[in-house]
């Protein structure tokens, strides 16, 4: 089985480049024993240390130490779409260039046209090469430190230079990156960051990538002797309801042109900030260019577990010493304290816990923001997903936003971190298999270091239905050196990968399943339980399936099936079919985050909570071919499912109704008359009911023994009257990563959903903030995302809202011509932390 202690105890960063001395080499403790240096280190340490985190605590200093400063890089870029000779130069005026922060994607700007090269993978998004520039002064403070600009991702075949310098390229859009500025600025004058991307070969992708920088920068300046990037990694490689053993490894590298007398303070605090325990490493010599890998163990009692309904997250802070009188440098770390493991007669364990992993695969894009998605959006789609018992997420096909991470780790869903689209053999002409085998361990990496910290992720994906396999010797060479730079990286974790048909490339004879830690399958559920079968040492996850329900009882009724990611859990943008269709809908929610019908029946095998939810089941008008709506994909689907009681053919006529529900017992009224009791059918299938057609109210209860646990109704609606706002919250703040979500609805003078209504909405805002986007769930409208108006579709649009003032009141207006306007009010608040 594997288990999260199952690698604990090899090498799990880099060697140790430097073996401990017995004494120092410093002038300054010449003579003196490695004890009495320790001491002396510790002392000192632990009195700024103490002053630090004091402070911290008491909101003095902002979150980051005088040792290393972070500040966000984000604000005050020039752009311009299109290429532009010497824009690398310094003195190139770009005074009349478009001024606008990061994050940002140009392409989700439009417009959406046939002829762009993305095709419909893409979402027929436009692309092609654009430019950023930043003028900045390096801060007095940064003098005589090192500097680094970090990118978190830059959508793609990116190049950097600072002040005419070439810094590098990094072909991957989803990697996050960083570069030293040090020795190219100049200080107390005028530096530029330049910045070219170049998504001008398509296809490139299957789904819509976005172009730009669309994820957030940071400008970071740290001590000559200094944690590397992303060198801090905390495991908890024994955990148990009494105790927990922490182990923390930071890797340092000197700078300095000068032999460094190093050690690593380790303070420990808890989910309330805390101070839980302190400790030190011993001291090594470090010489000019080296690094060295420092690491110590915390045991702690009673530990508090990071679990799927307790994501509680502690913190490491690792202070870098030198020669015995100072912290130069520190890394903060929150983590959790939890143990997992898969086992292959009975799946995934959580804190000693057997549960099933019922997740749903996402790709990037946040609808009308495109690539460039505030994190409000994120942690408002994932309560939606919640609420139907979604407990884990697929990060498909690349590596997530950092900050999506650190949101799954508050909210406690745990992650498949996938890597890769493409090994070597490409799915489009300009896809990463291009640059597969110069970039993807780097990349792998980069990725599982910046990821490694995280509690919410237990399981890593080598790549996604690969088209290297049918040459299984390629491709088990490839994989073989994925999973060990995995494992090099981060031996706590297992890999999978999500096999493409293993049955034809036989992928479960050859040996290339095998490698894997656990096997992973696309649909085809029972090929993978037959694959258990032939070897029942192997552990199975099912890593795409679809809706259907014997898909979910493969998972359901087999103890060795972990557990299964859904395609999707939200309509994506790109790989829609023909043109005019630009969006997927293969989601449990619409782009606007609103649940479809068929989410509930989800949510019926999947909550724990009682619910009960009517939808009608129609058959699907066939299209022809030749209609440019036409999608292949969505024809294979001979019925369509509508949530109201509303029919276009109003005359009696009969209607089959599908109630979903996990209650014991569902009875059905039409207008106060009971159509009869059905009881929860074994194999979880729907309770279906032949319903002679009558205007009115239809209404569902769901009872367990006889008491009524939960309602649902759905009521006839008339001829559109008003506009009805609802929102997801109250208040927000000025910070880029906030939005509030306002849902638009056309009502009848009833307050029902007028489901066939598709009136033009305009929005007004007016005081602290604007709409920053719209959209509807019609996956072939063009219009375009940054506007002030758009129809309605099934009765619904959105509106999303960003504010532009530190404090006040945004009123937002939705007025339609022939409806009666709408007007909410959200707070802006204060918001101390940096932006």
């Amino acid at each position: 089985m594997f288990d999260s202690r199952d690698f604990v105890d090899r090498p799990f960063l880099p060697a140790k480049r430097n073996d401990p001395r017995n004494h120092t080499k410093n002038h300054k403790t010449k003579g003196r024993s490695r004890a009495v240096v320790e001491l002396t280190t510790l002392m000192t340490c632990r009195f700024a240390i103490l002053l630090i985190v004091c402070l911290m605590l008491f909101g003095a200093v902002p979150s980051v130490s005088a040792q290393r400063t972070t500040s966000s890089f984000d604000h005050d870029w020039r752009f311009l779409k299109g290429d532009a000779a010497g824009a690398e130069k310094p003195d190139f005026d770009d005074s009349d260039w478009r001024k606008l922060d990061v994050p940002h994607d140009w392409s989700i700007e439009g417009p959406i046209g046939e002829k762009n090269s993305t095709g419909p993978g893409g979402g027929f998004m436009p692309s092609g090469v654009c430019w950023y520039r930043k003028h900045f002064t390096l801060e007095s403070g940064a003098q005589n430190r090192l500097v680094f600009i970090e990118f978190d991702g830059v959508m793609a075949n990116s190049d950097v230079w600072i002040n005419g310098v070439h810094l590098g390229t990094r072909p991957y859009g989803y990697v996050s990156f960083s570069y030293e500025l040090t020795k190219y600025l100049h200080a107390a004058k005028d530096n530029v960051v330049s910045v070219r991307t170049d998504t001008s070969k398509q296809p490139a992708s299957r789904w819509y990538t976005g172009g730009g920088i669309y994820r957030h920068v940071r400008l970071v300046t740290k001590s000559k002797v200094h944690a590397t990037q992303w060198g801090t990694f905390v495991s908890t490689p024994q955990v148990s309801k009494t105790q927990a053993l922490i182990r923390v490894a930071t890797e340092v590298i000197n700078q300095s042109d000068s032999q460094e007398e190093v050690s690593v303070q380790i303070t420990l605090l808890d989910p309330r900030g805390k101070v839980v325990q302190e400790t030190y490493t011993q001291i090594n010599s470090v010489q000019p260019g080296q690094s060295f890998t420092f690491q110590k163990e915390l045991s702690i009692k009673k530990p508090n577990r990071w679990d799927l309904d307790n994501p509680v997250l502690y913190k490491v802070i690792a202070y870098v010493c030198i020669h015995g009188n100072r912290p130069v440098d520190d890394e903060s770390i929150p983590f959790g304290i939890r143990s997992f493991q898969f086992q292959p007669a009975t799946g995934f364990w959580l804190n000693d816990r057997n549960i099933k992993i019922k997740g749903v695969c996402l790709h990037h894009d946040g609808g009308a923001f495109g690539a460039a998605v505030p994190l409000a959006v994120w942690e408002h789609r994932l309560n939606e997903l919640r609420k139907l018992g979604v407990n884990a997420i697929r990060t498909a096909h690349n590596p997530p936003a950092p900050e999506f991470l650190d949101l799954t780790d508050r909210m406690g869903f745990i992650v498949m971190d996938e890597l890769f689209d493409q090994w070597t053999v490409a799915k489009n002409p300009y896809d990463y298999h291009l640059n597969f085998n110069r970039w993807s361990l780097i990349d792998l990496r980069d990725t599982v270091r910046r990821d490694r910290n995280h509690p919410s992720v237990i399981i890593y994906s080598a790549g996604n239905e690969i088209h290297d396999t049918p040459n299984a010797e390629l491709a088990k060479t490839i994989l073989r050196g994925l999973v060990d730079e995995f494992h090099r990286n981060d031996p706590t974790r297992p890999v999978t990968q999500a096999l493409f048909r293993p049955n034809v490339s036989h992928d479960y004879d050859n040996g290339l399943a095998d490698i894997l830690d656990v096997v992973g399958q696309n649909y085809r559920e029972q090929e993978i339980l037959a694959a258990y079968r032939q070897k029942p040492t192997r552990k199975i996850l099912g890593t795409e399936n679809t809706h259907e329900l014997n898909q979910w009882l493969a998972v359901r009724d087999h103890p060795e099936y972990s557990g299964q990611f859904i395609w999707s859990g939200v309509d994506y943008l790109g790989e829609g079919g023909q043109y005019p269709r630009i969006a997927n809908n293969s989601g449990l929610l619409l782009k606007t985050s609103v649940a479809k019908p068929i989410a509930f029946q989800r949510q019926s095998w999947w909550s724990d909570q009682p619910m009960v939810y009517i939808t009608r089941r129609v058959a699907r008008t066939p299209r022809q071919s030749t209609d440019p709506g036409y999608n292949p994909i969505e024809e294979r689907r001979p019925q369509v499912l509508f949530s109201d009681w509303t029919p276009k053919n109003s005359q009696a006529h009969e209607q089959q109704v599908e109630v979903y529900s996990n209650c014991d017992e569902v009875e059905l009224f039409l207008n106060s008359t009971s159509l009869g009791k059905k009881s929860k059918p074994t194999d979880d299938s729907p309770r279906s009911w032949k319903v002679n057609f009558k205007p009115g109210v239809l209404r569902a209860v769901g009872m367990n023994s006889g008491k009524i646990e939960a309602t649902y109704e759905l009521r006839t609606a008339r001829k559109p009257a008003s506009i009805k706002l609802e929102v997801d919250k109250n208040t927000m703040t000025r910070k880029w990563d906030d939005v509030v979500f306002v849902n638009v609805f056309v009502v009848d003078k009833n307050g029902t959903l007028v489901p066939d209504a598709a009136d033009l909405i305009e929005f007004k805002a007016e005081g602290a903030g604007v709409v920053a986007a719209v959209d509807s769930a019609d996956s072939y409208s063009h219009e375009p995302y940054q506007a002030r108006e758009r129809k309605a579709f099934q009765g619904m649009c959105l509106a999303l809202l960003k504010a532009n003032s530190p404090r006040g009141t945004i009123k937002l207006t939705a007025s339609s011509r022939d409806l009666k306007s709408a007007s909410i009010e959200i707070k802006i608040r204060p918001d101390r932390k940096t932006q």
